[in-house]
């Protein structure tokens, strides 16, 4: 054993979306942070969809911009193709996304973490915590080097344990090409129950072996950002294919299903039913023959493409076989075969809201193991506990989001109180509030927490007030402001609220008085004013919902004591430890009559 000689107040393990995004955040709030990774060349990197955002992640990634995280900075930077999802629907679902060049994002994620200042990386693994009077006082790695340090951050993504299928051919590893971690057998020794769980990755293909001319086209779309404002693309846009599989494809999958490491008993875990394997496409939904594809170009310097739609565990040779059934894939070539891979990771309610865990102090963890998939739910946890591990070490208030504040709070409050059975995936429809917590307005929302977490600088705070200023005052000046139009004295706000009216429109109608802004600002404006009904009812409600969030549960209090509460409501809350009434009240198995005692009881 030998340890090193510095101590620093956050290590963090593991380099994925949640680990950046935890060092990041750990060291701008000035806490001397390590990175440890296994390879410094796979910092971010992109094991799956070479893309950030979409319907509900594209929320959070605005969030995690919004609040000073990094995500949405470098996938703004590395993106070659940009659109902004359900446009046909409300502003409520509109999501952000964009795919990126899988190895540019890599490499400037590393870029930016190496200029940070107060981070050190290190490549390097960890297979055991020191732990003493159950708190964390640092790891040990396979090189048997002790690191030290006050907090630690555990965001080991699909390493714990992984193991790799393709057919019946398994081998063990984080993702294709990596090394699994040994560090589940720790957690067991300290404590922690751990589950299985499990997801899948499609094939690459080729580009010069695939036909294009056959295929639909989908172009980059201008005016889309993560970070909430008009600029211009940093890269070459390139355009996305769609195809799909069909009859013949199904056939054959059909027919192998035997070989499937999923249908032939090789897993047992459970994976995502929203994100299906093409094996589960067609046992679940078996009168649909077509099932849709989109073929992504993996970067500017390769001709690798991603084929979004068609994760499987077939054999090899059976992949080949279906894709090349499919329209513009007659003749592909694969590059990188499809798999599904198992991991452990740490079953619910052994978690606070901070992301530490109950068991050991100042152990936190991130990402994957947690139970989440996807890089942006990983980043918006990674963020959290890179904060709430900067602000123990400083002996400051724990920073936390209620589920009415933001997308991230919705994701971390079901986390850790919910059940998980399968890995977890941010929706839309997970958060009843989503008109207030729209794509559009993460800078109002939660920028001035990011500004006192010291991750957002004055001048881009004093910006994010100026904008502000401008869109109040617009929306202010519309809805006092009258004019004649078609015959009738009406606002402007009333006339831009018509579904054909665009703010544009009312610019060109009424120059003199309708300020001049830039695309983002007005889009805003234009929302604010077309759904100022909604909104208001959703802030009246927000307002009540407060109230049940002001009342704190202390962490030690004791449910089981409690004569006057149902037996299994105790039970479920005792082992949830909600921490507000608000939460408590979201918890399946507790009554409004069990709410009402333990109001009662708090207000003692």
């Amino acid at each position: 054993m030998w340890d090193y000689p510095e101590h620093f107040d956050v290590i963090v393990i593991g380099a994925g979306h949640a680990g950046c995004e935890a060092a990041h955040a750990s060291a701008k709030m000035g806490a001397k942070t390590l990175l440890l990774t296994m390879n410094l060349d796979t910092i971010a990197k992109m094991s799956c969809n070479p893309s950030i955002g979409g319907s509900a992640k594209g929320q959070i990634v605005r969030e995690i911009d919004a609040l000073g995280g990094i995500m949405g900075k470098i996938a703004d930077k590395t993106g070659i193709n940009f659109r902004m999802l359900n446009r046909s629907k409300g502003p409520a679902v509109w999501g952000p996304r964009c795919q990126s060049d899988k190895a540019q994002y890599s490499l400037e994620m590393k870029r930016h973490l190496e200029e940070t200042e107060n981070l050190h990386l290190m490549q390097d693994g960890v297979s055991s915590f020191i732990v003493e009077k159950n708190e964390v006082k640092g790891v040990i790695t396979p090189l048997g080097t002790r690191y030290f340090a006050t907090c630690v951050i555990l965001s080991a993504g699909t390493f714990m344990k992984g193991l790799m299928h393709i057919g019946d051919k398994s081998q063990n590893g984080g993702r294709s090409g990596d090394k699994a971690s040994p560090i589940s057998e720790n957690l067991k020794e300290l404590g922690f129950k751990l589950g299985r769980l499990k997801t899948g990755t499609p094939p690459r293909i080729d580009g010069k072996t695939i036909d294009f001319s056959e295929l639909e086209i989908q172009e980059s779309e201008a005016g889309v950002s993560f970070e909430g404002k008009e600029k211009a693309f940093s890269l070459e846009q390139v355009p996305c294919f769609i195809t799909y599989t069909n009859l013949e494809t199904q056939k054959i999958a059909e027919e192998n299903l035997s070989r499937s490491a999923m249908y032939s008993g090789k897993i047992d875990s459970k994976g995502p039913r929203y994100c299906p394997s093409y094996e589960d496409k067609i046992t679940r939904f078996k009168d649909r023959i077509r099932h849709q594809i989109f073929l992504e170009k993996e970067g500017l310097t390769t001709n690798e493409y991603y084929a979004a739609g068609i994760s499987t565990s077939l054999p090899f040779d059976v992949q080949v076989e279906m894709l090349r059934t499919i329209k513009g894939l007659g003749n592909c070539h694969i590059t990188r075969p499809a798999y599904a891979i198992e991991y452990d990771f740490v079953t619910s309610h052994q978690l606070k809201a901070t992301l530490e865990t109950h068991l050991i102090k100042n152990l936190f963890f991130a990402g994957q193991i947690n139970g989440t998939t996807g890089y942006e739910e990983a980043a918006a946890q990674g963020l959290i506990a890179g904060i709430n591990a900067a602000l123990n070490v400083q002996g400051k208030k724990a920073f936390l989001l209620p589920r009415t504040s933001s997308y991230i709070g919705v994701l971390i409050e079901d986390i850790i109180t919910k059940e998980l059975s399968e890995p977890y995936r941010m929706f839309t429809s997970r958060a009843e509030h989503r008109l207030h917590l729209r794509y559009d307005n993460a800078n109002a929302r939660l920028r001035p927490f990011g500004y006192e977490l010291r991750l957002i600088s004055q001048e881009m705070f004093d910006k994010h007030r100026e904008e502000q200023k401008v869109i109040e005052e617009t929306v202010e000046l519309l809805q006092k402001t009258r004019k004649e139009i078609e015959n009738k004295s009406l606002l402007l706000s009333t006339f831009l609220a018509r579904p054909e009216t665009s703010y544009c429109e009312l610019k060109n109608l009424y120059q003199e008085i309708v300020p001049e802004l830039s695309l983002h600002l007005s889009k805003k404006v234009e929302i604010e004013i077309k759904y100022a009904g909604y909104i208001d009812r959703q802030q009246k409600l927000l307002h009540k919902l407060e109230k049940l969030h002001s009342y704190q549960i202390p962490e030690d209090f004791d449910y089981l004591e409690m004569k006057t509460l149902r037996k299994e409501a105790a039970e479920k809350l005792h082992k949830t430890r909600p921490q507000n009434l608000a939460q408590a009240a979201r918890i399946e198995g507790v009554t409004h009559g069990d709410i009402s005692i333990l109001t009662i009881t708090l207000g003692r």
